[in-house]
C-alpha cells in the first residue's frame, strides 16, 4: 500500500463523507472537515486549508447537489463543483498529493442505449451536470496523480435521500407515483467508501484515471422504490419498524414527462464499472443486497 501520513477529507456530513470517515482513520491520521470549516465557495479558504494541514491525500466527496435549485444558481454550482476541485488539484501539485474526487453519471447525456464506459462523450444536460464536468477537466488539465469516481444514485442511513424520501412518504401516503423510464445503479454510500479505502490499499504511486463506481445490476427509480418498501416489509417485524401506508402494490409508474423538474435528468444513468474491476479487481454488490446491507445496519433508523 502506498504510504498516507495525512489526509484531508471534505464534506464529512455528507452521505460518502460520513461514510468515508469511518474508515479512513485505517488508512493514515485524518483531518476530516464539514461546510462550516471549510466552504468550498471559498477559493482562498481551500488554499488556505491545504496549505496548513499538508495532508499527501485530499479525498474530495463534497459537492454542490441539489440538481433543480442549481438551474437557478449556476454560479454557485460552479463554485463548488467546478472551480474548487481545481483548486485542490492545484495545491495537491505543490505538495505531491494525490486527489480522489467524486462525480456523477449526470456528465452524460443518457442517450445511449447500454451502459456508459469513461471515455464515451460527456454531453450532460443540467447545470449540475455540465459543473461535474468543469470540475473532473480542472483535475486533469493540473495533471496532478488523481482518481475521479463517478458514481450514481447515492444512498444510504445517512443524510437526505431516494431512500429516505421513498420512506417518509410511504409512511404518510397511502399511494405514491414513481418515474419508471429513468434507469440506473442504486449505489449505497458505505459501498462507495468501501470501495474507495480497497483502492487505496492498492493504488500505484503516480496512478490516476476516471472510473466508475457503482453498485451492480440496474433498476428503475420506480424499481428502486419498490426495492425500498419491500425490503423494509420484509425486515418490518423483526426491527420493531412501524406499519408504512404505502405498500409495493400502491407504487405506480409514471414517465418523466409526468414529473416534469426543472433540471433535466438523463433517462440512461448506467454506468459500466469493467474498468475498475480490471485495475483493482473491485466489483461491487447487486444494488438489491446493498439495500438490504443498509436497512440492516445498526446505525439505520427509518423514521429519522
Amino acid at each position: 500500500m502506498q504510504p498516507f501520513k495525512r489526509i484531508l477529507l471534505t464534506g464529512v456530513n455528507g452521505q460518502v463523507g460520513h461514510a468515508l470517515k469511518a474508515r479512513l482513520t485505517t488508512i493514515g491520521e485524518l483531518v476530516a472537515l464539514d461546510r462550516s470549516q471549510l466552504d468550498l465557495a471559498n477559493a482562498d479558504a481551500i488554499r488556505s486549508a491545504v496549505q496548513a494541514i499538508k495532508p499527501d491525500l485530499i479525498i474530495n466527496p463534497a459537492a454542490y447537489t441539489a440538481v433543480d435549485i442549481a438551474e437557478s444558481q449556476p454560479l454557485q454550482a460552479q463554485a463548488v463543483n467546478a472551480i474548487a476541485p481545481g483548486i485542490f488539484a492545484e495545491e495537491a501539485a505543490k505538495i505531491n498529493a494525490l486527489l480522489i474526487h467524486y462525480s456523477t453519471d449526470y456528465v452524460f447525456d443518457g442517450l445511449k442505449n447500454s451502459p456508459y464506459v469513461e471515455d464515451d462523450l460527456t454531453q450532460p444536460v443540467s447545470v449540475y451536470g455540465k459543473s461535474k464536468l468543469a470540475g473532473e477537466d480542472a483535475i486533469r488539465a493540473v495533471g496532478v496523480p488523481h482518481l475521479i469516481l463517478r458514481t450514481s444514485w447515492v444512498y444510504g442511513s445517512y443524510g437526505k435521500n431516494f431512500l429516505r424520501t421513498i420512506l417518509r412518504l410511504a409512511s404518510e401516503r397511502e399511494g405514491l407515483k414513481i418515474v419508471a423510464d429513468q434507469i440506473g445503479a442504486p449505489t449505497s454510500a458505505d459501498a462507495i467508501a468501501d470501495a474507495t479505502v480497497t483502492i487505496l490499499r492498492d493504488i500505484k504511486s503516480g496512478q490516476s484515471g476516471t472510473y466508475h463506481l457503482t453498485n451492480a445490476g440496474e433498476t428503475s427509480l420506480y424499481g428502486f422504490a419498490q426495492g425500498i418498501v419491500d425490503t423494509y416489509e420484509g425486515m418490518q417485524a423483526v426491527k420493531g419498524w412501524p406499519d408504512l401506508k404505502t405498500y409495493v402494490s400502491n407504487i405506480l409508474p409514471i414517465t418523466t414527462s409526468e414529473y416534469p423538474t426543472p433540471a433535466a435528468r438523463p433517462a440512461n444513468s448506467r454506468l459500466n464499472c469493467s474498468k475498475l474491476k480490471h485495475d483493482f479487481n473491485i466489483e461491487l454488490a447487486d444494488w438489491r443486497e446493498a439495500l438490504l446491507d443498509v436497512m440492516h445496519s445498526a446505525n439505520f433508523r427509518p423514521q429519522q
